[in-house]
């Protein structure tokens, strides 16, 4: 019977409901009317992922949002599976009629389903400025260059010259010293934080939030069975003393100090200290995940949490989605020397996940120089494209909205006066082929003022942000 309905499951690209709210919806309808029966297995994520034709992540939205509505339990490497508690529910019609999820605009889990790059799409570098050439003539040497050897089982930290490659990056980038051994290489960011997850923490146990944060990584902690916990961020990024006076027995942090996300602030030296402090007295361990620290084009950063780390209670979390492309599924994460051993342990039970060959190319990429050119360039492209989507929006829109200042980053925070509704704004535009997200389907309990998110890198000229404006205007009534 399990078989049955996942063999049916059909997914429409043309909806404008989401693919992994589609997998949600489905699946809950399922359980409801007790076709999916108390403690029935799940296929796994990518067993699903595979037969939809979908991208994991996906999957494990859906999965992710059932786990926490109580629907599914994830019972480790056992698999996933419908809740036992759901064995004594008696009346099918009114677990059905359980509150669903909120209709949020979903492009930081999925792409819009018109289209691979719709405009103001988050979370994409210029795809049109990598230079792919220079990637496909690497990537074709090292095929052509491939030994017998490097077609058995790849290390499961990850190549160890690509692991070299970043460690002398962030020692001459970011400050930051670490030997090849500390850095794992991950499938993306959710693999990444999976693997700190399960060595570091068990069921039960607090983790800070940025509030507003990342709308990804609650769902994974919550699906592994942790507290989330919301901290509030304002002008100097998450509030730490807040977070100290909620949770204090809290066992992770999790935070974007360099640029959070979505608010773009900077987390102040007086609180990187204080969360330091706090880690250091509470055993704790903290989460930095600097994913765009690359693309500032204004000033200097401030020194990394790592880098003023002295008693190994910080993990670094880096990606190549913000730098080179999405597509290429390649994070790292750099632990402290004393936890190499238990991250390798963990690391064995999920293996790397990055094809070898990206690897490789990618560390040819960097050695070579062309990852620190590209850098360059990308720099002074966003400044710029970015100019382009403010002037467009002041002008159009500038009556209802302020652009927020930002020193770096690939997307924009346009903040709403306080009667307009940024979720019916995003809504709107989504439905006209426009991946606007609203500020507060980003946040949990701390309200942050009304505004939309939109990215800005894939602009190629004034007039294209002009266009895309005047959609978003007519979309919205205005």
């Amino acid at each position: 019977m399990t078989r049955h309905i996942f063999a049916s499951l059909r997914l429409d690209n043309q909806l404008a409901e989401p693919l992994y709210r589609q997998i949600y919806l489905r699946l809950k309808e399922a359980i409801a009317q007790g076709t999916l029966v108390a403690n029935s297995r799940l296929p796994s994520v990518r067993g699903l992922a595979s037969d939809l034709g979908v991208a994991r992540a996906t999957v494990e939205n859906a999965y992710s949002a059932l786990v926490a509505e109580g629907y599914l339990q994830s019972r480790g490497q056992a698999g996933t599976f419908v809740s036992a508690q759901l064995v004594d529910v008696q009346d099918r019609s009114a677990l059905s009629a359980v509150q669903t999820l909120p209709d949020i605009t979903p492009s930081a889990f999925d792409s819009h389903p018109a289209g691979q790059v719709q405009p103001f799409q988050l979370g994409l570098p210029a795809l049109d400025a990598f230079p792919r050439a220079v990637w496909q003539r690497i990537v074709a040497r090292q095929l052509r260059g491939t030994t017998l050897a490097e077609l058995a089982h790849p290390p499961v930290k990850g190549l160890a010259q690509l692991r070299e490659a970043i460690a002398h990056y962030l020692h001459l980038s970011r400050g930051i010293a670490c030997q090849p051994e500390q850095i794992f290489i991950c499938a993306g960011y959710q693999a990444l934080l999976d693997l700190a997850i399960h060595t570091l923490l068990q069921p039960g146990e607090a983790v800070w939030l940025e509030d507003p944060g990342y709308p990804v990584t609650r769902p994974m902690f919550t699906a592994a069975g942790m507290q989330a916990v919301p901290v509030a961020v304002d002008e100097e990024g998450m509030d730490i003393g807040a977070g100290i006076a909620t949770r204090p027995d809290a066992r992770m942090a999790v935070l974007t100090p360099t640029h959070q996300s979505p608010l773009g602030v900077t987390l102040s030296l007086a609180r990187r200290m204080l969360l330091l402090d706090w880690a250091k007295r509470h055993e704790a361990w903290i989460i930095e995940d600097d994913y765009d620290s690359e693309c500032r084009y204004q000033g200097k950063p401030l020194p990394p949490l790592k880098s003023l780390d002295r008693h190994g209670r910080v993990l670094y979390a880096g990606t190549f989605s913000k730098t080179l492309f999405p597509a290429l599924r390649m994070a790292y994460l750099v632990v402290p020397a004393e936890q190499v051993t238990a991250f390798e342990r963990s690391s064995r039970l999920r293996g790397c996940g990055c094809p070898p060959l990206l690897q490789a190319g990618v560390a040819d990429f960097i050695n070579a120089g062309h990852f620190y050119r590209h850098l360059k360039r990308m720099r002074l492209l966003y400044r710029q494209r970015r100019e382009w989507l403010a002037q467009a929006l002041t002008q159009r829109l500038g009556e209802c909205l302020t652009v927020a200042p930002q020193a770096g980053g690939i997307q924009l925070l346009a903040r709403l006066n306080a009667e307009r509704n940024d979720s019916e704004w995003a809504s709107l535009a989504w439905q006209q082929g426009l991946a606007v997200q609203a500020l507060s389907d980003w946040q949990t309990l701390f309200p942050a003022a009304k505004g939309l998110l939109m990215g800005f890198a894939n602009f190629t000229s004034y007039g294209e942000a002009e266009r895309a404006v005047a959609r978003l205007a007519a979309a919205i009534g205005r």
